[in-house]
């Protein structure tokens, strides 16, 4: 078999459907913003930085976000937030990558210049549009020999949130703080959801989807079902962290109550031990018949190998991943990067990694990077989609011939 070799993992079109905004950042732009804006980092160097925050390893989950307290504390103005997504979208059309979306909580980003939820998606999407139009004049996009760049946004709902996270959350608690917190989590989740629609709708930004995030344990997918009911009436696509932090059981619940189209992770899929819900008497069962749920409906698995080890210790290896058992189990399943500064990794590495440890056959991997592109949000009309995608199959088998490589 001709070897998949790392210059035709970059070549090749990707997609990276699950990429945090907020932990991506350039660490050299982390560092000159918070120079910029006088926000005191523990480094003062790329170096430091990865040595004292954004590391190869992590302790635990806790760890893994701690960085997050830094890139945003220096995303809170139009500049900088247009920035990071444009720099975020050169480093990916870099690699190959041909469309992503970028998810990030909007709400974090109030204060400061930017004081409401669509000002932040409007000064992404300013940094999106900057770089479609930058790379897609190229004279071989232009003429239909490789495809374009597009990029769109997914934010970000919280399962858990307190008052400092952001003013958009303080303001929050002062005027709903005799409510219930699990009921401020859900009246959140539907301002986020009705703040994008109105984006989307009346100002052009191109969001297509929202996410679930943070910690599944004591913070159940039901508590947010009107949000992602709003997102499911006005056709946004809904994608959750689920089976990352908590068992198959939060898998299922993000189908059921919150219309769920993919599934973020999806780790202990196939985990019987995993299953918390002690109604549940035939763990097995229900852990075969999930599987089978997500494979009839092609409910798509965003998998993160990299980030998946840093922040779930009971993996140990990649060779404990289950992500070779997806592949067995014929389950539409994408790899992505999850966090490009936080886990130092970027989509070329995750597909080296998967054709390493899984000995991913071309064809395998032919499979793998039409599912990102078929599976996505695409924020356009079905057939623009149809075309976009039909585009990409072409090239990537140009590139597979390119190199030499059978499918």
């Amino acid at each position: 078999m001709t070897a998949i070799t790392n210059e035709l993992l970059r070549e090749l079109p990707k997609t990276d459907l699950h990429l945090h905004l907020d932990g991506s950042l350039r660490p050299e732009t982390l560092l000159e913003l918070a120079d910029a804006q006088g926000v005191k980092l523990p480094a003062r160097s790329v170096k430091g930085l990865y040595k004292k925050v954004f590391k190869e390893s992590y302790a635990d989950l806790p760890e893994y976000l701690h960085g997050f307290a830094y890139t945003c504390a220096v995303m809170r103005d139009a500049a900088s937030m247009e920035r990071i997504a444009f720099e975020l979208c050169e480093d990916n059309f870099a690699e190959g990558v041909r469309y992503l979306e970028m998810r990030f909580a909007p709400q974090l980003h109030t204060g400061g210049s930017l004081k409401t939820v669509q000002e932040v998606l409007q000064a992404v999407t300013r940094g999106i549009q900057k770089a479609e139009k930058k790379w897609n004049k190229k004279a071989a996009i232009k003429n239909g020999t490789e495809p374009p760049f597009r990029a769109a946004i997914i934010v970000c709902a919280m399962r858990f949130f307190a008052a400092p996270f952001s003013p958009t959350y303080a303001s929050m608690f002062e005027a709903f703080g005799e409510l219930p917190t699990e009921d401020l989590y859900g009246l959140a989740s539907e301002a986020l959801v009705r703040a994008s629609i109105d984006a989307r709708d009346h100002l052009e930004v191109p969001v297509v989807g929202v996410d679930l995030a943070g910690a599944e344990r004591g913070f159940p997918a039901k508590t947010h079902q009107p949000a992602f009911q709003l997102a499911h009436d006005a056709f946004l696509g809904k994608t959750v962290h689920a089976g990352e932090d908590y068992g198959p059981e939060s898998i299922f619940q993000a189908l059921t109550d919150l219309h769920c189209d993919r599934i973020g992770h999806g780790t202990w899929l196939f985990n019987a031990n995993h299953i918390n819900d002690r109604s549940i008497k035939d763990r097995k069962g229900y852990v075969d018949r999930l599987v089978q749920y997500v494979a009839d409906r092609r409910i798509t698995l965003e998998v993160c190998l990299t980030s998946n080890l840093q922040t779930i210790p009971k993996l140990t290896s990649l060779k404990n991943h289950p992500f070779k058992r997806m592949l067995d189990a014929r389950l539409s399943a994408t790899l992505c990067t999850d966090n490009r500064l936080v886990s130092r990794t970027t989509v070329t590495r995750e597909y080296r990694l998967a054709v390493d440890q899984f000995r991913l056959s071309p064809r395998q991997l032919s499979e793998q990077l039409v599912y990102g592109f078929k599976r996505s949000f695409f924020p356009g009309r079905y057939s623009e989609k149809r075309a976009f995608v039909r585009q990409i199959l072409d090239y990537r088998d140009s590139i597979f011939a390119k190199h030499g490589v059978e499918l």
